[in-house]
C-alpha cells in the first residue's frame, strides 16, 4: 500500500546534533529535475556508484533544502544556504548519510512499495489449496 502524505508545507529534519534543514516535499518534479542536474550529465561512463550516489544527492538537496541551522564558516559565523554551501554540506560523511536516510530514502521507500503486492485475503486464490507434490529429499550419498 503507498501512504500519501499530502502536505505540500516543507518539513525540518534532524540530521545531527545541532544541524537541521528545511526540506521542500520530495516529490516526482524535484526527483526528476535532479536526474537532469549537469553534475550528474558530466559523469563518465566510468564512474562509480558511489559517485552517482554522491552527485544525485547533491543535485536533489540543491533543489529541496530550503534552510538550514547549525551550519557556520571557520570562525563560527552563520552561512547562508547556497549550492556550493550544500554541496560542501554533503561531502561530510555522517550528514550525507542523515540526508540519504531521512529525506530520499523516502522516494526509494516508496517506489519499492508501489512494487510489491501483498497476498489477497479475499481474492481468487483464497481457500485454493496446493496441488503440487512436496519436493523429493536429496538422495543420500553412500558411506
Amino acid at each position: 500500500m503507498i501512504r500519501l502524505n499530502l502536505s505540500n508545507r516543507p518539513e525540518w529534519l534532524d540530521l545531527l546534533p545541532g544541524l537541521r534543514v528545511l526540506v521542500a516535499p520530495l516529490t516526482t518534479a524535484l526527483m526528476v529535475s535532479a536526474r537532469a542536474d549537469p553534475l550528474i550529465d558530466n559523469l563518465s561512463e566510468a564512474s562509480s556508484q558511489e559517485d552517482l550516489a554522491l552527485a544525485m544527492a547533491k543535485a536533489v538537496a540543491r533543489r529541496a533544502l530550503l534552510d538550514w541551522e547549525g551550519v557556520g564558516d571557520d570562525d563560527g559565523n552563520l552561512v547562508p544556504v547556497s549550492p556550493a554551501g550544500i554541496d560542501a554540506l554533503l561531502e561530510i560523511w555522517p550528514v550525507f548519510e542523515a540526508f540519504q536516510a531521512q529525506y530520499v530514502a523516502r522516494g526509494l521507500m516508496l517506489d519499492q512499495e508501489k512494487n510489491a503486492s501483498a497476498p489477497s485475503p479475499n481474492g481468487p486464490s483464497v481457500g485454493a489449496t496446493a496441488i503440487a507434490r512436496p519436493a523429493r529429499a536429496p538422495a543420500r550419498t553412500a558411506p
